[in-house]
């Protein structure tokens, strides 16, 4: 009896192996961020730390070169996933519902752990509970999928619109809470400090109260149509080979000059139109945010393209299996991003957290990478999957499965 099984790694597929270890360690850039500052710091650059010199640089290079950029790379790949899961399911065994609502159900616990214990800003929960949804569309036309996931996408221009030009009806009360969010007292941002610098228990209550925002006002109004629509985008692409390198040498170079230009153009403008404004509430908060939406649409576009020109080609041989490595572990060296940078900066460790700069930050962000892309390689060459992808698939497929390589 045929039954469905982890994919080996002979049917794995390179290029988009390539392409999720290049956005597994690029997400960190912004990530860390909400590892180490106060968390209205993320969205706005004047809410806590110097923002002078070099950390005025760290950070506009940040925005234009990876804000939202890895993250729309990491929906675009779950929207793939399903298709090349559910299609392989659907060759052995001829059905994928099962699977596929096993396998994303075991995504969202997983998520859901990881938000509240280790780190809020959890990514697998709005991911998995979009997997719920968008793998009903997985049939459609390419071109279908393409249009509805970019209509979706500009569902959350639409709150973000409405919620920016009706400021000044809001009542008084409303707009004060709303304005703490984005530029919070000293007092409230030293009570975070001292939350997610003391016990286990605060820790763990900080986490919580930040996960549940996030996964309930923060998800309807962002990620359900980000997200949610990135997915169906995915989907079409990976229909029409754009993320397995089978188109031309020539529709990628053209996709990383189109896509990279116009995406520097309209964050590079937002960014101006967001230092005029001196990031204000008013403007930043909603209007102001929408540059980089879109800007970063279009750079991700660019920064695929180049990874499909460097895997159709023999340059880096080295940094493409490494990279390769790492997005084989891609939730393995994600959850281990969490625990590193909570053991460097929140109580539970050292307790550094509102500590570093911004420039020190990134120093933090090379040291992982160095430590993911060495270790990576080596860990596949012993085991078959890493330790939480053997979990994952564990409990997906209901059987323990072979974890070391046969020698």
């Amino acid at each position: 009896m045929i039954t469905n099984q982890p994919v080996q790694s002979k049917e794995r597929i390179q290029a988009l192996d390539f392409l999720r270890g290049f956005a597994i360690l690029g997400i960190l850039i912004m990530n860390i961020q909400s590892f180490s500052m106060p968390g209205a710091a993320y969205l706005n650059p004047m809410a806590y730390g110097d923002m002078t010199g070099i950390n005025k640089w760290v950070w506009m290079l940040s925005h234009l070169f990876a804000d939202q950029k890895f993250m729309t790379i990491f929906s675009i790949l779950f929207g793939a996933g399903i298709i090349l899961m559910t299609e392989r399911a659907m060759q052995r065994t001829g059905k994928s519902s099962g699977l596929h609502y096993r396998r994303t159900f075991w995504l969202l616990i997983i998520g859901l752990i990881h938000a509240h214990i280790i780190w809020y800003g959890d990514i697998l929960v709005p991911y998995a509970i979009c997997g719920f949804i968008v793998y009903m569309m997985r049939k459609w036309k390419p071109k279908t999928l393409l249009i509805i996931g970019i209509l979706i996408i500009a569902m959350h221009t639409l709150i973000y619109g409405f919620f920016g030009s009706t400021m000044q009806f809001w009542p008084e009360e409303s707009l004060e809470m709303a304005k703490l969010s984005w530029i919070p007292s000293e007092e409230y941002m030293q009570q975070e400090i001292a939350e997610v610098t003391g016990s286990l228990s605060q820790q763990i209550a900080h986490n919580s109260a930040g996960a549940l925002m996030l996964e309930t006002m923060v998800f309807f109004m962002i990620f359900l149509w980000r997200a949610g629509g990135l997915m169906l985008v995915g989907m079409a692409l990976y229909k029409w080979g754009v993320l397995t390198a089978k188109r031309s040498q020539a529709f990628y170079t053209k996709g990383l000059v189109i896509g990279c230009l116009f995406g520097l153009l309209i964050s590079g403008f937002g960014l101006y139109t967001n230092f005029k404004a001196g990031f204000s509430f008013e403007y930043s908060m909603y209007l102001g945010s929408q540059w980089n939406y879109y800007g970063s649409l279009f750079m991700a576009f660019g920064y695929i393209c180049l990874v499909m020109l460097i895997a159709k080609s023999e340059l880096f041989p080295w940094c493409r299996s490494r990279l390769a490595a790492a997005g084989r572990m891609a939730l393995t060296n994600y959850l281990t991003q969490s625990i590193i940078c909570v053991l460097i900066f929140w109580g539970i460790g050292l307790g550094l957290f509102g500590q570093f700069e911004r420039w020190q930050q990134i120093l933090v962000v090379l040291g992982i990478w160095i430590l993911q892309i060495l270790w990576s390689r080596p860990w596949l060459n012993k085991f078959q999957f890493g330790p939480f992808e053997w979990l994952w698939r564990s409990l997906t497929y209901m059987k323990r499965q072979p974890f070391k390589k046969m020698q």
